[in-house]
């Protein structure tokens, strides 16, 4: 965290946002100082287990461009060789929107959950979420950035079916909205059915995949982090 500036931190474009929300909320400046650290906790993260690609929504590829800085900082100062990771960003459904505000990023901790879809929803409720998603009044279909809430159900058809928005634009082109909702909420709703059958299977075995998963990330970790008290000039005393 010493390598990092309050600078660095508080020009985080997800810290100007939420201090925001939480100023407007109880109208007081009673910002968490982990909100302001998050960035550099997230980096320890990624540099721990030597990542080429961090996969991440567009709102995250600034916390991962700190993290670079972060590893070049380093391996400057202290003569380490952390990798410099690049960030993955899918050229779509990168950011998908809320249903209910298609200006707005889609959020877990949205308090209307009728503007989410959730993996362990039950398919039949967010196909209906979808039936209800904000659109606008002009009822036609074509990509545009004054038109959130189309672009919005395009981009999450597009990312589900794997098929380019150009694609999917010219598909829904001659559509109207309803016509255009139900496709999409059926694909939303056989996408749930089939990936919450992978994950009930998979909950059968997910205590072993976890001893797997932590065996090998310790290894790596456990490299890392000493090469890292090394440079710093720290003894480990822990024993991996």
């Amino acid at each position: 965290m010493t390598n990092t500036t309050i600078g660095e931190l508080s020009r985080m474009t997800q810290f100007k946002d939420k201090s925001t929300k939480i100023k407007t909320a109880n109208g007081m400046e009673t910002i968490p100082t982990g909100l302001l650290m998050y960035p550099t906790l997230m980096a320890g993260d990624i540099l721990l287990y030597d990542p080429d690609l961090v996969p991440v929504g567009v709102d995250q590829k600034q916390h991962v461009e700190l993290t670079r800085n972060l590893a070049q900082r380093l391996n400057h100062k202290f003569n380490l060789d952390f990798k410099i990771p690049q960030p993955y960003i899918p050229q779509i459904g990168a950011k998908i929107m809320s249903l209910i505000d298609p200006t707005k990023k889609m959020s877990k901790s949205d308090s209307n959950k009728k503007a989410a879809i959730y993996l362990l929803d039950d398919p039949d409720e967010a196909y209906k979420k979808i039936i209800k998603a904000v659109t606008d009044s002009e009822g036609k279909i074509y990509l545009s950035d004054d038109k959130p809430g189309i672009k919005n159900l395009l981009s999450i058809y597009a990312s589900l079916v794997d098929i380019s928005l150009e694609e999917t634009e010219k598909k829904f082109h001659d559509k109207n909205y309803g016509e255009l909702k139900q496709e999409v909420g059926l694909v939303v709703k056989n996408f749930l059915i089939e990936i919450q059958k992978k994950y009930h299977t998979a909950l059968n075995s997910i205590d072993e995949f976890a001893k797997i998963g932590a065996n090998q990330a310790k290894k790596i970790a456990s490299k890392n982090l000493e090469k890292l008290m090394k440079g710093l000039g720290l003894k480990n005393e822990s024993k991996s």
